[in-house]
């Protein structure tokens, strides 16, 4: 989208109009509604939302052990000392982390890889955070592995090469059981759905 296809629209409106369109899932209509509307809203309103984008640049980093987002570095996952730390959970985003956890059944560490291996949209294994992985492993004496990516083409194909990378360094990994419908994604499933694929997970 250009302003070439925004010809009666002021300046300020079509770069956000533009700004938003670059956000995924967000289409040229969506785009131009998400922008009306902040026209109209209260400017504290606006300056609010505009402080919390920027304080994500500004106070959000990486865990370097997990990968998940965080104020503190490690996260306060990784330095419980409650949790199981000789297992290791899988998973694609940060969100996922929050999926199983409120399920309350699992209590071991997590691995953020911020994606799935994709050819299709140029996504190789090089572009997840696989070596901060192997990193861990080298580090600590982990038990088992718990691959929870998204049951989609995508997730299975990562799911495969990591088997395929850890299984001669860890002795257990494991895959959650089928409880979730395939091309769903983690973020969206249930707490109870997913504590079943948790609980009847299956070594690989």
């Amino acid at each position: 989208m250009t302003n070439d296809y925004l010809p009666s629209v002021a300046q300020p409106l079509s770069k956000l109009i533009q700004e938003f369109h670059k956000l995924p899932g967000i289409g040229p209509k969506s785009a131009q509604k998400l922008a009306y509307h902040l026209v109209r809203m209260p400017k504290n309103r606006v300056e609010s939302l505009a402080s919390s984008i920027l304080s994500i640049k500004e106070d959000i980093v990486f865990c370097t052990e997990c990968q998940n987002i965080t104020q503190s570095d490690p996260c306060t996952i990784c330095t419980n000392p409650d949790r199981d730390r000789s297992i290791i959970c899988i998973v694609q985003e940060p969100l996922d982390v929050l999926s199983l956890e409120r399920t309350g059944v699992y209590n071991g560490l997590y691995h953020v890889l911020h994606g799935a291996i994709s050819p299709a949209n140029g996504i190789g294994p090089e572009d997840l955070s696989l070596p901060a992985l192997l990193d861990r492993l080298k580090r600590n004496e982990v038990a088992e592995l718990i691959l929870a990516t998204n049951p989609s083409l995508e997730g299975e194909s990562t799911a495969m090469y990591i088997h395929h990378l850890l299984s001669p360094i860890v002795a257990q990994i494991t895959r959650l059981a089928r409880g979730l419908p395939v091309g769903g994604e983690l973020e969206y499933a249930d707490e109870i759905t997913l504590g079943r694929a948790l609980d009847g997970r299956q070594t690989i």
